[in-house]
């Protein structure tokens, strides 16, 4: 059976940020400054819990490569592959295409089937308008074209902060395997209830 990909998003899925009063743990060592003082924020106990997971981990986040030299260490990961994106998207998190090796480039809802093919396009932020071709698709995120170029087909789940109903919708239109869009509350990063649903997912019993 392929192993599927898991996207990770950062900020929100593992740098949880906007609750209420904006007080959140910290875990050693103090971040340089000069990168994020939100690094401090990265519970190392995440990174166990994404290594147990029967996925292959993916940086879908605009750290990008930058994600292997302060997130992946301080989660006790390896370093991972990771996508790139178009350069037109803008750059909240971190900042070409590549991987760990290689080049290349709410709630959650299941896909299955649908037609493959996609391009990338150009956004201003978040869920916007993304040139698709000839046309531009009002409200889908500027990762999502990428993601399904990455993922050629094969099996993956996406856990984000910013997924919306017209990233669903799209993703079924146009990747034919099987796909899991996760929408992760930025409040509370990942939770138990989020590793259960990624689990049964990939097992087969989330469908």
């Amino acid at each position: 059976m392929t192993i599927p990909l898991l996207f990770l998003d950062v900020d929100g899925p593992l740098i949880p940020f906007g609750a209420s009063g904006g007080a959140y743990p910290t875990y050693p060592p103090a971040p340089p400054a000069s990168v994020s003082p939100l690094l401090a924020r990265l519970d190392p106990a995440q990174g166990p819990r994404l290594a147990a997971l029967p996925y292959e981990l993916v940086w879908a986040t605009t750290w990008e490569d930058d994600a292997n030299a302060w997130i992946a260490p301080r989660l006790g990961l390896p370093p991972l592959p990771w996508v790139g994106w178009p350069d037109e998207e803008p750059g909240p998190e971190g900042a070409g295409a590549g991987s760990a090796g290689t080049g290349t480039g709410a709630g959650s809802v299941a896909t299955g089937a649908g037609s493959a093919g996609t391009g990338a396009g150009s956004v201003a932020t978040g869920a916007g308008s993304v040139g698709i071709g000839s046309g531009a698709v009002v409200g889908l995120h500027w990762k999502t074209p990428a993601l399904l170029a990455w993922a050629g087909g094969r099996p993956f789940a996406w856990v984000d902060d910013e997924i919306g109903a017209v990233d669903h919708d799209w993703v079924a239109a146009h990747h034919p395997g099987r796909a899991l869009l996760h929408r992760v509350d930025p409040r509370r990063g990942l939770t138990a209830a989020d590793y259960e649903r990624l689990a049964r997912w990939a097992e087969g019993a989330g469908d």
